[in-house]
C-alpha cells in the first residue's frame, strides 16, 4: 500500500507540474551561467588582448635602425618613462658581439665588400634610364643595424649653409642653418676639439686620415696650383676649396650611429631592439596611427605605440611603407587595392641623388693602393687590423677632397670631388686593374628629379626606383663642366711626376658629344637618394611631413631620415641625416630648438670668375 501510495505521488498532476517547473528552472540557470561564461569568456579574451598589447606597447615604435633611428632611440630613452620600440630588417652588425668578427662592416677599407653583399643591403636597382644608355643603376643601401653608416664610405660632410637657408624658403620653417649647426654639433666630437661650427662632446666621433699619402698631397698641390683655395675645414666656415676630408672612424674603426647612438643605449631598460623584423604595415584606427604590423622569423607580430610611429627608413623604405599603409596618391594605391587612409600625393615624388664620375689617370710609380690589394698584402693588412686596429685597413682613403663653383654666377658650389689613391671599377665589385689614381667628380645640385612607386602589395617586393638622371640640358652641361675641370687639375704640374695615361675617360675622348657619351655610359649613384617625403608647408600639395617631421593628414606619425629634406643638399648626406634626427629628437621631447646667430660663412670676392 505504501508502495502504491509512492507510486501515486510520483504520478500525481501536482508533483508532475513541479518537475517541469524544477527542469525549466534549471535550464534558465544553465543559460544563464552560460551566458555570464560567454561574457566572461569575452572580457577575458577582450582583457588578454589589452594585455597582450600592453606587453607589446611602447610609448614611441621607431621603423629602421639607421643613420636617424639609432639617434633616436638614443635621444628619445634619455627620458626614463619614455619606452622605445626599434624594429629593424637586416641583422646585428657584431657577431657574438664582437666587431672583429664583422671586420667587413667594422674595418674602414672592406667598405666595398658590403657594398657587393645583399646579406646587409637592400641591394636596389632603378629602372632602366633613358637618358643613360638605358642602363639599369645599382643602388646598396644599407640593411643592418647603423644602416647605410655602416655600409658608406664615412665621409662626413654637412653641405653648405645656404641649402638649410634654402630649405627654409623652400616651406621647412626652422631648419635654416642658424637651426641646423647646433645639432651637427651636438651630435659631434672632433679630434681637432670644438670651436664654433665643429662639436666636442658629441657621441659621433670625427676624425681625419693619418696615411698622409704623397698623392693626397700632389692632389692638395695640384688643386691650388689650379687656382683654387685650400680651406682647413669644408664643414666649416668655408666649404669652397680643397682640402682633407672628415671622416666618421675613430680609433681605426667605422664610426657608424651604431656604434656612437645604439650600443651606448643598449643597456638602458626602457629601449627594446629587434632585427631582422620586416615593418610590413602602419596599424591606424581612422587616421590615427597606433602601431605597426611585422614580420619577424616567419610570423606575424603587432607593436602599439601610446604616442608615435616614427618611419626612418631611408628615402625608399619610408615612403614605400606609408604606401603599402594606405598613404600616398589614392589613385595609385586604389589600383593596387589598397585602402586609402590619407591621400597625400607627394608620397614617392621628389626624389633626388648625385650622380657622380671617375675620372681615371694611370700612375707611373708603385705608390698606389693596387699593391695592397693582392691577396697575401690584403691578409697583412687585414691582420693588422685586427690586432690593433691600425694600418692601411683603419681608413676608407677618401681622406681629400673639395668643393668648387661650375660657372661664374654660381653662389656656392655646385661640384664635388673625393680623391683616391687607387682606382676603383664598378662599385668596386670589380677588383682594381692598375696603379693608378681617380677623383670621384658630380654635381651637386642636378635638376633632374625622380620618384618611386610601388611595384606591388607585398613589402618584400623593390619599388620601382625611377631617378629619371640626366634629363635636363643643364645637368649635361654640368656633367661635361665636371670633366673638363677635373683634367684641368690633374694636368698641374704636382702631378708631374705621378702622371701616366688618362685611363677614363681616355684621351681618345674629347669633344663635348663625346664626354656626353662617357657620361652616359659611366656615371653612377654617388648612394644620395632622398626627398622623397619632402618636408613643407600645409598649403604645398607635395609635402609629406610638416616642418614637425609629422606626416600631414594623420595623426601621431612622423618621418625623421634623408627622405625629409625638400631639396638634396651640396654634400654627403649621412651627416645631415644624423642632424635632422638629433634635432627631430628635441622636436619630439617638446624642448627648444638650439640656435646660433650670425655664424659667419665664406662668401667669393666676386661671383664674376668661376674660382
Amino acid at each position: 500500500m505504501s508502495y502504491l501510495m509512492k507510486g501515486v505521488k510520483c504520478c500525481s498532476p501536482v508533483n508532475q507540474m513541479h518537475k517541469v517547473t524544477g527542469t525549466l528552472f534549471k535550464a534558465h540557470i544553465l543559460k544563464n551561467i552560460l551566458g555570464v561564461n560567454e561574457q566572461q569568456f569575452k572580457i577575458s579574451r577582450t582583457l588578454s588582448q589589452l594585455s597582450s598589447e600592453k606587453a607589446n606597447s611602447y610609448t614611441y615604435v621607431i621603423v629602421g635602425a639607421g643613420s636617424a633611428g639609432c639617434v633616436l632611440a638614443n635621444r628619445l630613452t634619455e627620458d626614463p618613462l619614455s619606452t622605445v620600440l626599434l624594429l629593424e630588417a637586416g641583422p646585428k652588425d657584431t657577431l657574438l658581439g664582437s666587431k672583429r668578427l664583422m671586420w667587413k662592416i667594422h674595418m674602414p677599407a672592406a667598405l666595398t665588400y658590403n657594398l657587393c653583399d645583399e646579406k646587409y643591403n637592400w641591394y636596389y636597382h632603378t629602372t632602366s634610364q633613358k637618358h643613360m644608355d638605358n642602363r639599369i643603376m645599382y643602388w646598396p643601401r644599407g640593411r643592418v643595424w647603423g644602416g647605410s653608416s655602416s655600409l658608406n664610405a664615412m665621409v662626413y660632410i654637412r653641405g653648405h649653409a645656404e641649402d638649410y637657408n634654402r630649405w627654409s624658403r623652400e616651406g621647412a620653417i626652422g631648419w635654416d642653418y642658424e637651426h641646423c649647426l647646433p645639432y651637427f654639433k651636438k651630435a659631434q666630437t672632433h679630434e681637432l676639439g670644438p670651436d664654433q661650427y665643429r662639436g666636442g662632446n658629441g657621441p659621433l666621433y670625427v676624425s681625419r686620415g693619418k696615411t698622409n699619402h704623397p698623392l693626397h698631397h700632389a692632389f692638395l698641390e695640384a688643386t691650388q696650383q689650379a687656382g683654387y683655395p685650400f680651406t682647413d675645414d669644408m664643414n666649416g666656415y668655408q666649404q669652397e676649396g680643397f682640402g682633407w676630408m672628415d671622416m666618421t672612424v675613430h680609433r681605426g674603426q667605422r664610426w657608424s650611429t651604431a656604434s656612437a647612438y645604439l650600443r651606448p643605449a643598449m643597456s638602458r631598460p626602457n629601449l627594446s631592439v629587434a632585427e631582422k623584423t620586416l615593418v610590413t604595415k602602419i596599424l591606424f584606427q581612422g587616421t590615427k596611427s597606433i602601431g605597426v604590423e611585422y614580420v619577424k622569423n616567419g610570423q606575424k607580430k603587432k607593436a602599439f605605440a601610446s604616442k608615435e610611429v616614427i618611419l626612418s627608413g631611408g628615402a625608399i623604405n619610408s615612403p614605400q611603407l606609408l604606401m603599402l599603409s594606405g598613404i600616398g596618391n589614392a589613385d595609385d594605391l586604389k589600383k593596387l587595392g589598397i585602402p586609402v587612409v590619407c591621400h597625400l600625393p607627394g608620397v614617392g615624388q621628389n626624389l633626388q641623388d648625385h650622380l657622380e664620375v671617375y675620372v681615371q689617370q694611370k700612375c707611373t710609380k708603385p705608390i698606389t693602393l693596387y699593391n695592397a690589394q693582392k691577396p697575401v698584402n690584403m691578409v697583412k693588412i687585414g691582420l693588422e687590423w685586427l690586432w690593433k686596429f691600425t694600418g692601411e685597413g683603419a681608413t676608407a682613403h677618401l681622406e681629400s677632397g673639395g668643393f668648387i663653383r661650375s660657372e661664374p654666377g654660381v653662389p656656392h658650389p655646385d661640384i664635388q670631388f673625393h680623391f683616391l689613391p687607387s682606382q676603383v671599377i664598378d662599385h668596386g665589385r670589380v677588383a682594381s686593374a692598375m696603379e693608378a689614381y681617380q677623383v670621384h667628380v658630380g654635381p651637386m645640385r642636378s635638376t633632374s628629379v625622380g620618384w618611386l612607386k610601388l611595384k606591388s602589395t607585398d613589402p618584400n617586393d623593390h619599388p620601382i626606383i625611377e631617378p629619371n638622371y640626366m634629363s635636363t640640358e643643364r645637368d649635361i652641361w654640368e656633367f661635361r663642366q665636371c670633366v673638363k675641370l677635373t683634367r684641368e687639375i690633374f694636368a698641374q704640374k704636382a702631378f708631374e711626376k705621378f702622371r701616366g695615361p688618362e685611363i677614363l675617360p681616355g684621351n681618345h675622348v674629347q669633344s663635348d658629344k663625346e664626354i656626353d657619351a662617357f657620361i652616359r655610359q659611366k656615371a653612377d649613384s654617388a648612394y644620395h637618394p632622398s626627398c622623397t617625403c619632402k618636408m613643407g608647408q600645409l598649403s604645398d600639395s607635395t609635402a609629406v611631413v610638416d616642418p614637425q617631421t609629422k606626416v600631414i593628414g594623420v595623426e601621431n606619425l612622423r618621418v625623421v631620415d634623408a627622405s625629409i629634406m625638400p631639396s638634396v643638399v651640396s654634400g654627403n648626406l649621412n651627416a645631415p641625416t644624423i642632424m635632422i634626427a638629433e634635432k627631430a629628437a628635441d622636436i619630439i621631447k617638446g624642448l627648444p630648438s638650439l640656435q646660433e646667430k650670425n655664424i659667419p660663412v665664406y662668401k667669393p670676392k666676386t661671383l664674376e670668375t668661376q674660382r
